[in-house]
């Protein structure tokens, strides 16, 4: 539970600068992240913003508010209708099995579904009220069934992006449209074309255009105004800056009072985007790298900077998420089933001072690297424990020790930031099954680095129960459990040799516990 008595700092796209985040209800914060447009897997540069918006939501809750997150699911676009036709069914079959993807692949991640995740399309009878309160008061028009919004009459447009009309068009790709009576109008409402869904409108048959799925939905379920809206820096124009000014003509309110981006995720210094050709699909990832890692290196930069991706940043993710769960599996070892002792004034300040730091950090705009230092600092004081330990019977009192840091990392890292650093490196005796990793039906492929163990495995007489170099790894130290136990000590030799051979080390410990390590 979190200790700070800071206020959270937040830096708000709207003004420019970090501020005190307080929310409209004491207490509860409502929030609202851009979500997928279903009709395909998504990349790893858009995973960067469900991991963020994810992270911040865990740490507000640790933070003591009840948070409403909203995230939406965008089902009828031009991608979909186009995906539709591509694939011969319907634009509805598409999206669902696009969203559930998008489900399994967060989850993947580490991403806890939101509250609420409307879909556009259960909205449009919404939508179509909004925008003939728009045209009611003269912001919209109509032209041949569609609609538009009509910029010039919102005066305050541009503050979110902090640019005027002029300079936002020279820099954005508009629809060219000789209906509109300005070309930085924006439609509300498109008119239905031949083989496309539509809905039944006052402008005749047609669907909503994108920007006013969102604001209809947010309105409806947090409110006309509410805490933080969050998205990617692309997002930001048009598609906020045409938010904002269609909430904010409709209701004479402000629309969101905080508002949230993350940088980008690029490739040889440029952006990340499938209209650049220069993505990878999450699904692609998964493949070669387990999802903590991926999420791991998400965290591991601040949201708003732009991030490199490079399968040498993800091995470097990789090695320092061992590092956090072997310490972590070390402090659990060593506790050996004992409490946390939060009476004893030295693991007091031992723990408070890294909570401090912790929470000092998460409350200067989610400074997540600074957060995951702290994380580092308590596995240095697990290490230095073990080391202090070693060939030594545990007192109650360290015992006790290392439960409290078992659950500070536990609370921290698995609970605040989401990092799975419960992922033991050590077995008992038994036999372990994992479940096989897979996206939506789709079995990750095996690793080149597990192919050796797989054969050591073979080589034994038996199947691997699963082929990733964790599950592995436990089946061998079950495997060499079993055998010892039946005095069969050439096979507990030949895998322990077999291991050292691959770089691995096999450390009994007492209560017939093995733990693995890389050399």
């Amino acid at each position: 539970m979190a200790s700070s008595s800071n206020t959270i700092q937040i830096h708000n796209t709207l003004t420019r600068r970090k501020e005190a985040f307080e929310p409209l209800e004491p207490g509860k914060v409502r929030m609202y992240n851009c979500g997928p447009t279903v009709y395909d897997y998504f990349h790893v540069g858009n995973a960067r913003n469900f991991v963020v918006a994810d992270m911040i939501r865990r740490y507000l809750e640790y933070r003591g508010y009840l948070v409403t997150f909203v995230q939406n699911i965008t089902d009828i676009e031009d991608k979909i209708i186009a995906r539709a036709r591509e694939e011969g069914c319907s634009a509805q079959e598409i999206s669902e099995k696009y969203a559930q993807v998008f489900f399994d692949s967060a989850a993947l991640l580490g991403v806890r579904k939101a509250d609420h995740h409307p879909r556009a399309t259960e909205y449009v009878g919404k939508m179509i009220g909004l925008i003939k309160k728009l045209e009611s008061k003269g912001f919209a028009y109509a032209v041949d069934g569609d609609v538009y919004f009509r910029v010039s009459k919102f005066e305050e447009y541009g503050k979110l992006s902090g640019r005027n009309l002029e300079d936002l068009l020279s820099g954005a790709r508009v629809e060219v449209s000789e209906k509109k009576e300005s070309p930085g109008d924006f439609a509300l409402w498109k008119a239905a074309k031949e083989g496309e869904p539509s809905w039944p409108s006052p402008w005749g048959n047609g669907r909503p255009g994108w920007h006013i799925e969102c604001s209809v939905m947010a309105m409806d379920l947090l409110g006309e105004t509410f805490d933080i809206h969050m998205g990617g820096n692309d997002l930001i124009f048009p598609h906020h800056e045409n938010e904002i000014a269609q909430s904010e003509a409709a209701t004479g309110k402000p629309f969101a009072r905080f508002w949230v981006h993350n940088g980008f995720l690029n490739i040889n210094g440029e952006k990340m985007s499938k209209s650049l050709g220069n993505f990878f699909t999450i699904n692609e990832v998964l493949e070669k790298f387990e999802a903590p890692v991926v999420r791991y290196f998400l965290l591991s930069a601040h949201y708003r900077v732009p991030l490199d991706f490079s399968d040498s940043a993800l091995h470097e993710a990789k090695t320092a998420l061992t590092r956090l769960r072997t310490a972590r599996a070390a402090a659990h070892y060593m506790a050996d089933g004992a409490e946390p002792d939060f009476e004893n004034p030295l693991v007091v300040a031992q723990i408070s001072e890294i909570r401090r730091a912790f929470e000092e950090s998460m409350d200067d705009d989610f400074n997540t690297p600074r957060a995951l230092a702290e994380l580092f600092e308590c596995a240095g004081q697990i290490n230095r424990m073990e080391s202090q330990s070693a060939g030594k019977p545990l007192t109650d009192e360290s015992r006790r020790s290392a439960a409290s840091l078992c659950a500070l990392m536990d609370e921290l890292a698995a609970d605040v930031l989401g990092l799975d650093v419960k992922k033991q490196r050590h077995v008992a005796t038994g036999h372990i099954q994992l479940p096989p990793v897979r996206v939506s039906g789709i079995a990750v492929k095996i690793p080149s680095e597990v192919t050796p163990l797989v054969k050591l495995i073979e080589k034994l007489g038996e199947k691997p129960l699963e082929y990733t170099e964790e599950s592995c790894l436990s089946q061998l130290v079950d495997i060499r459990a079993k055998a010892r136990k039946q005095r069969n000590f050439a096979i507990g030799d030949q895998i322990r040799t077999g291991l050292a051979e691959l770089g691995f080390e096999l450390l009994d410990r007492p209560g017939g516990v093995t733990e693995w390590k890389r050399k």
